[in-house]
């Protein structure tokens, strides 16, 4: 008996690619793609408009004032308010007090960064170095300066350094010498408080990035026969570049914005306004001589200065691949 003919069908169907397919045609432009456009701008609504009240108004109006004659015969209603154009900027620019102020202003912020970079950056190494309960002492001791308000920890330091009653004068053996009556020494007082109370941020931001960096290169560079500032130089420091950018531009719009420390230390600008900077000038400008249109003056260069800075920080935050 012979076997049965086998039956012939349709073959079956090849196994599927697992493989994904690259997606041809336009990209889809429908409602779906603009909404997940949109929806981080509508999240951040609220706060633009929060943001918008607070400085673009704000802003608005020293600008507008800064080109107006607006005095305290304007401001009393004696006057009335008259359009000057750039008379103000003129005149602010052709002021020989302007431009010694402005000068002083950026060799102080200059040496308070440099100053609070060089502490912080060392109590950073320094937190690597010891064990858990001297950090947290430091930690500690670093936050209670940072959390300090400006005009307590003015004050301290006044009393610190007080020719009558401040020991520090006695620990020294300096009699009744008055640190603030002389322009260099008055400056240094004021720098001393500006560091004291700014490097925990660099201190703290540093010391997260330390920790960041892979113990074996540390490791590797100690092999080597690297000493502790050769390490942190050709080793932790260009690991470190962007978070020291950051540390460094913020170090330098708030010490170019220095107040309280010089007006309260100085005594509104020391003898003579000696130790005046741009915000204690520009105070003086518009409440205490009343030439309100001045100082709003003088606060737009500041704010343009400023903003100067703040494009260099983002194109060097461009140049390190950061994502802004």
């Amino acid at each position: 008996m012979s076997a049965p003919a086998p039956t012939v069908g349709p073959a079956p169907p090849p196994p599927a690619d697992p493989r994904p397919r690259p997606r041809t045609g336009a990209p889809r432009t429908g409602p779906r793609r603009l909404q997940g456009r949109w929806t981080p701008w509508l999240y951040l609504a609220p706060a633009l408009v929060v943001l918008g009240g607070l400085l673009v108004y704000p802003i608005y109006q020293l600008g507008l004032i800064s080109f107006l004659e607006y005095t305290q015969a304007q401001v009393s209603g004696g006057e009335p308010t008259s359009f000057r154009g750039i008379d103000n900027y003129t005149a602010l620019f052709g002021d020989a007090q302007f431009w010694s102020v402005l000068l002083a202003t950026v060799l102080f912020a200059a040496a308070c960064v440099l100053g609070t970079l060089a502490v912080g950056c060392a109590l950073a190494v320094l937190l690597t170095r010891v064990r858990a309960v001297p950090r947290l002492v430091l930690m500690l001791a670093a936050l209670g300066a940072w959390a300090t308000p400006a005009i307590t920890g003015s004050t301290v330091w006044m009393f610190l350094f007080d020719p009558d009653f401040g020991p520090v004068d006695k620990l020294l053996g300096l009699g009744d010498f008055s640190w603030t009556y002389g322009k260099y020494s008055a400056f240094a007082l004021v720098l001393m408080e500006v560091v004291w109370c700014s490097f925990p941020l660099v201190m703290v931001t540093v010391y997260a990035g330390i920790r960041a960096v892979p113990a074996e290169v540390v490791e590797a560079a100690q092999l080597d026969g690297a000493g502790a500032w050769r390490i942190w130089r050709s080793v932790l420091a260009p690991m470190l570049r962007p978070i020291l950018i950051v540390v460094t531009i913020q170090s330098i719009i708030w010490d170019f914005k220095v107040f309280t420390q010089i007006y309260v230390m100085t005594d509104g600008g020391g003898v003579a306004g000696q130790n005046l900077v741009l915000n204690v000038y520009a105070y003086q400008k518009a409440f205490a001589s009343s030439e309100y249109s001045l100082g709003s003056t003088i606060g737009i260069v500041m704010l343009v200065i400023l903003l100067g800075v703040t494009l260099v920080y983002l194109k060097l935050l461009r140049r390190n691949g950061e994502q802004l």
